[in-house]
């Protein structure tokens, strides 16, 4: 067999080499492909229920039925209990997914989350505080001492970590947050075995649910849920340029100190806004942002959209569950959260693909 004979059979027998799609393509698809589950899961909501509401009749009323419009239970039941919590699921996820890709990216620590800033640890500590002192003993009311406890938790860590000759470091977000986490922590234990009587109202809060949400709790968090998000997109090519280091990012022109402190009041106002309406439900600004890497990359803006659109639709799936699981009564969506959240994360850690994007951030 001659040389020419066995390169055409060798020709003939390869097959050309499979590339994969642009990173564009595939970024641009999980975005579709996110934005249609989301509206699913919109629908999904609004139609079910833990009462006894036929799901057929939900579905007429939103399609414009005349009959099912009429219908005064299903009116109640769609547009004044389910319509408000999906619009607070849809608050929360998003809040807590763009907070913790801001997170992760100014610390450079894939596993931080919203909850090390003591964020969280701050609302609980004004919750149990408007509990017994002031009487707050309403939805709304513990709505407005949450985000105030939250943003004054932000404030503070922002207040410590901006200070010194080490302003705006990863080491002095993370020691400040840590610091005063552990000190809300222990104030609001002590308080709380001192007025054993709101104990359970505070029990029910800190577990975290949507239920009993309205939309007028809602609309004083949209301005600020809006400057947070606003903040974070433009604070996504700052973020780039610091994920080549704190010397690369200056040599570009940024300065790593003050774009960790502008991050830090973005994170404390969504995080804020998210743990006044749900409690304090941490856990999707850690998975949102892994999953996320390992569809887009080091590409930032794109992070930050798929973490916010990944965990609002975890957040819908989990609020639609707590519903059905053991009906007639309500299961606790952080509950779910970390039933559906813990396999997720043994998967990401036993995935090279997705722990090499965790790592590499």
């Amino acid at each position: 067999m001659s040389l020419a004979q066995g390169g055409r059979r060798r020709s003939a027998g390869s097959r050309p080499p499979e590339h994969p799609p642009p990173p564009g393509r595939s970024i641009h698809r999980a975005t579709t492909g996110l934005l249609l589950l989301l509206v699913a899961l919109v629908l999904l909501s609004l139609v079910i229920g833990t009462g006894g509401s036929p799901v057929g009749r939900a579905w007429d009323f939103l399609l414009g039925d005349p009959a099912a419009r009429a219908d005064a239970q299903i009116r109640l039941a769609v547009m004044d209990v389910r319509l408000p919590r999906t619009l607070a699921a849809l608050l929360v996820g998003t809040c807590l997914g763009a907070a913790g890709c801001l997170l992760q990216a100014a610390t450079r620590n894939p596993l931080a989350e919203t909850g090390l800033l003591g964020v969280n640890s701050g609302a609980a500590f004004a919750v149990v505080v408007g509990l017994t002192s002031f009487g707050a003993d309403s939805p709304g009311a513990l709505l407005v001492w949450a985000l105030a406890g939250g943003m004054a938790a932000g404030a503070v860590v922002l207040l410590f970590a901006g200070s010194g000759r080490t302003a705006g470091s990863p080491l002095r977000l993370v020691l400040a947050g840590s610091a005063l986490g552990a000190t809300f922590h222990g104030c609001t234990s002590y308080v709380l075995l001192g007025t054993s009587s709101t104990f359970d109202t505070y029990r029910y809060w800190t577990i975290g649910s949507l239920a009993g949400v309205e939309i007028s709790d809602l609309v004083p968090l949209l301005p600020l849920a809006a400057l947070g998000l606003l903040t974070a997109l433009l604070c996504t090519r700052p973020l780039s340029a610091l994920g080549l280091g704190d010397d690369g990012a200056r040599s570009l022109g940024h300065h790593p100190g003050r774009i960790r402190l502008v991050v830090t009041g973005a994170v404390s106002l969504l995080a804020g806004c998210a743990v006044a309406v749900a409690g304090p439900i941490a856990f999707l600004g850690l998975l949102a942002p892994y999953a996320a890497r390992a569809l887009t990359g080091p590409r930032m803006t794109a992070q930050l959209v798929l973490s916010a659109l990944i965990a609002a639709d975890i957040m819908l799936l989990a609020d639609i569950l707590a519903r059905i699981v053991i009906r007639p009564w309500e299961t606790p969506v952080s509950v779910l959260l970390a039933f559906v959240g813990g396999p997720l994360l043994v998967w990401i850690a036993r995935s090279s693909k997705l722990s090499t994007a965790g790592a590499e951030a």
